[in-house]
């Protein structure tokens, strides 16, 4: 494919400096994220005719549907490193490998509230008080300066909430004269607390004095022959200069949609494509996000006048469905949101308000046996023109089959299927195919890709509140099974919190002690 003069320019406006590129396809889609140190020579790389005559098909295929790109600079390396991989979990272009799952960077955490604090590492920043920093990109040259700090500020590394007697007895730490924790006797807490803030200083960016140090003993070894030690010396300080350089911190980066050049003219063609009466003014797109079965999640996109109308969008979680049924799926969300409508149109119809809550949490009510036509007024303004479900047959009959029940059945719906973005409709038998550079199809592939991105938000959303029953693994002695004694006792991390220090007691494999610990460590998290 010959490089266009789009690309020429763009190729000429990029930087001589370090960044991330993401390029796109046709839809406008990313398709991959990069990061280089020099942007104007990595990304000119790819329209090289050199590199396409090379036999990497994975290569040839991506620069075959590269029809445009973006590019964002950074200070440093490692800040286009951890940029990289939070728009890779962003947008999880198909070309990528690395960065795809759920691992994040390194953070360094710290609790005042501890009774006796200590650094440690996390990937997940939660609101439980403490002081964190990072992320880093580096994990190893993180952990080896992490040792360094620990010794030059005399900190403890042992895992125990509040260390005992007996764990001072086995501390490595305390043998080596290494802690000065209050748990040894050495110092007070207020005396410890100091040093623990001047750890954290040094963390953001107060190392200067150390790095003069080391490099004063890199160089006095190297004068003395003494090399092994001026490497290692040397390498002390590369890892501290890498962890110690501030970064920028990257939020999230708005999700956006490829824009219409003209919204009332691709409304108007979708219109002609699928034969109705007038361009679909309101379109609402269904998507499921199911993962290995568990939390199932629905989401529904609403778009009027060819754009985005977020302050309607809705979310659903599964109820009824046991299990990963993309088909039952949609039938449960269908069934729930336009029953809500149905009931929201006309408010004579309260006495169906029991019913319809019930239908929610998939019982059988008697909403079916009665005509709606008796029970709601046959159009509503809530009602849509259009519904796009993201599938083929099988997500498109069970949505049918419920609109049916609804007596909504005059309400044009129609799925698209990802793979050759095919369109099927009620009683066709033969998908209906656009072209790819036509506005109705790319109209209805953002509202596809708006309801996947919806979904996919909401499931991520109750994935990390998961994560956050993680903190009691932080609790030192905790296994799985008094874990998950307390979450069956308790429901929540939050409501344990809330719990009195009796309440505790009561759950099995918690005396006294141990209830008493738990207590402590779950409310110096809560400040």
């Amino acid at each position: 494919m010959p490089v266009t003069e789009h690309i020429r320019n763009k190729l000429s406006q990029l930087p001589h400096k370090p960044g991330v590129y993401l390029m796109k396809d046709r839809f406008g889609a990313v398709i991959y994220v990069g990061k280089a140190r020099d942007l104007r020579k990595r990304v000119s790389q790819y329209f090289h005719p050199s590199r396409r005559m090379g036999w990497d098909l994975k290569f040839n295929a991506l620069v075959e549907a590269i029809q445009d790109f973006d590019w964002h600079v950074v200070r440093s390396d490692p800040e286009a490193v951890l940029l990289e991989g939070k728009l890779i979990k962003e947008f999880k272009p198909r070309y990528n490998v690395s960065f795809r799952d759920d691992k994040r960077f390194l953070l360094l955490k710290v609790n005042l509230n501890d009774p006796i604090p200590r650094f440690t590492l996390t990937r997940i920043k939660q609101d439980d008080g403490a002081r964190y920093f990072g992320p880093f990109a580096s994990s190893g040259a993180l952990r080896r300066t992490l040792t360094l700090i620990r010794h030059k500020f005399s900190l403890r590394g042992c895992r125990p909430l509040t260390p005992t007697e007996r764990d001072y007895r086995h501390c490595l730490y305390a043998n080596l004269k290494h802690c000065t924790a209050p748990c040894i006797g050495n110092v007070t807490r207020e005396q410890y607390l100091l040093q623990i803030q001047a750890a954290a200083e040094f963390l953001a960016g107060q190392s200067d004095e150390m790095e003069a140090d080391l490099e004063t003993e890199m160089k006095k070894a190297s004068a003395a022959l003494e090399f092994e030690r001026a490497a290692e010396l040397r390498d002390m300080l590369a890892d501290l200069r890498r962890t110690t350089q501030k970064t920028q911190k990257f939020e999230r980066i708005p999700y956006t949609l490829p824009v219409a050049i003209d919204p009332d003219r691709d409304l108007a063609e979708l219109g002609q494509a699928l034969g109705l009466a007038s361009p679909p003014q309101r379109i609402e797109g269904f998507d499921i996000s199911n993962i290995s079965g568990t939390f199932a999640v629905a989401s529904m996109v609403s778009f009027r006048n060819g754009r985005p109308d977020r302050a309607n969008y809705r979310r659903f979680k599964m109820k009824t469905v046991v299990g990963q049924d993309d088909f039952a799926c949609i039938a449960e969300t269908v069934r729930r949101r336009y029953s809500r409508v149905l009931r929201e149109a006309d408010p004579r119809n309260s006495k169906t308000e029991d019913s319809g809550s019930k239908m929610e949490d998939g019982t059988e009510n008697s909403v079916n046996s009665v005509p709606s036509s008796i029970l709601y007024p046959p159009s509503s303004p809530l009602l849509p023109d259009l519904i796009l479900i993201d599938g083929g047959k099988g997500q498109l009959n069970a949505a049918c089959a419920e609109l049916l029940k609804l007596g909504l059945s005059q309400i044009r719906i129609i799925g698209l299927a990802k793979e050759f973005e095919e369109i099927y409709r009620p009683g066709e038998s033969e998908p209906l195919r656009l072209s790819h550079d036509s506005g109705a199809l790319k109209l209805l592939q953002r509202v596809r890709d708006e309801s996947h991105r919806f979904a996919n938000t909401y499931n991520a959303k109750l994935r990390l509140k998961r994560i956050s029953e993680s903190l009691l693994d932080e609790f030192p002695g905790i296994g799985e099974q008094r874990k998950a004694a307390l979450l069956k006792r308790f429901g929540s991390v939050h409501r344990l919190k809330m719990a009195t220090l009796e309440e505790i007691a009561k759950v099995p494999g918690f005396g006294g002690k141990a209830a008493g610990e738990l207590k402590a460590f779950l409310e110096a998290r809560s400040v």
